[in-house]
């Protein structure tokens, strides 16, 4: 299973990327054939706080499950869009054999 990370218009620290993978990893638990995880960090320019994007695609045989979130900070942007392929995964699975 490949974790990338790509941050667009900023540096991500290692921590960053620790925290993100650590996250990431953790839906592993929900499903066994994921295929790749793609995370996306972007930093947009606008007036708001809440200009931290993360994005989030999960390859898995079949389907790619996405989600987005937007907060102050790209850790709660991250756990917001992971929360919501928590919630993808589990809609998934009652409706399929996964």
């Amino acid at each position: 299973m490949n974790i990338n990370i790509q941050s667009l218009d900023f540096t991500a620290s290692t921590e960053l990327n620790e925290f993100v993978n650590e996250k990431v990893s953790r839906l592993g638990r929900y499903l066994d054939n994921i295929i790749s995880y793609d995370i996306t960090l972007k930093l947009e320019k606008s007036a708001t706080r809440e200009n931290k994007i993360a994005d989030i695609r999960l390859v898995i045989p079949g389907n790619d499950l996405l989600a987005s979130a937007q907060a102050d900070s790209f850790e709660k942007a991250t756990a917001e869009a992971v929360e919501a392929l928590e919630r993808q995964i589990e809609k998934l699975k009652s409706k399929s054999a996964y």
